[in-house]
């Protein structure tokens, strides 16, 4: 089993770049791959009101369980399923569902804060941060939060300068020492992104040769 995390500022292309490994990995491997997304790990906040709710900064290391999500990963890396919690951002609060999550051949750890938690860096076996121009990030994550979180343009742009971009000063991008691959342009810097597929094939097929 190979762990990777995948780190970035909002809007950097992160998911463009798991899917593009994703499909790569569907047509050139017969390994099977699983993606936990570090937004589904965000505190529950359903004792507190909606209107508090919806000011609280999800942008900022605190905002995540990471006992749950650490202790998640260990337990798919020890072959046990977990079931991984939901979260709305529409009601800033854990639902009841779950998801059911199997172990995986390749196990991809995804989320602005990933490489701010000591312990789960720690489980990784490649970190890998995507980067982007401030300009593209500022316009996906308005298109974002606009057409999937249902806030308005003046909400995003008011949360991107008090909240967005001060954790990403802060927390996020000086969070890139510690990774092992940088890939710019986010999901459409295919040179990157196949060099990134080929590593990751290479430790894999290690850890076979290991394992025998």
């Amino acid at each position: 089993m190979i762990v990777i995390g995948i780190a970035g500022g909002s809007g950097s292309g992160k998911t463009t770049v798991v899917n593009e490994i994703k499909k790569k990995f569907l047509d050139e491997s017969e390994d099977n791959i699983v993606v936990i997304p570090q937004d589904s790990y965000y505190k529950d906040q359903g004792h507190l009101p909606l209107e508090v709710r919806q000011t609280l900064n999800f942008d900022h290391p605190d905002s995540i369980d990471w006992d749950l999500l650490v202790r998640q990963l260990k337990e798919l890396k020890s072959g046990r399923s977990v079931e991984e919690p939901t979260y709305s951002y529409l009601t800033c609060t854990r639902q009841n569902e779950t998801v059911h999550v199997e172990p995986a051949d390749i196990i991809i750890i995804e989320g602005i804060l990933v490489f701010t938690c000591k312990e789960l860096m720690e489980q990784m076996d490649i970190r890998v941060f995507v980067d982007a121009d401030d300009d593209e990030r500022v316009m996906r994550v308005i298109a974002r939060d606009i057409k999937e979180r249902g806030k308005d343009v003046n909400w995003v742009i008011e949360r991107y300068s008090n909240t967005v971009k001060p954790m990403y000063l802060q927390f996020i991008e000086p969070s890139n020492r510690y990774a092992d691959i940088i890939i710019p342009q986010g999901g459409h810097n295919t040179v990157a992104i196949n060099v990134l597929f080929s590593g990751i094939r290479r430790l894999g097929y290690k850890e076979y040769r290991k394992e025998r």
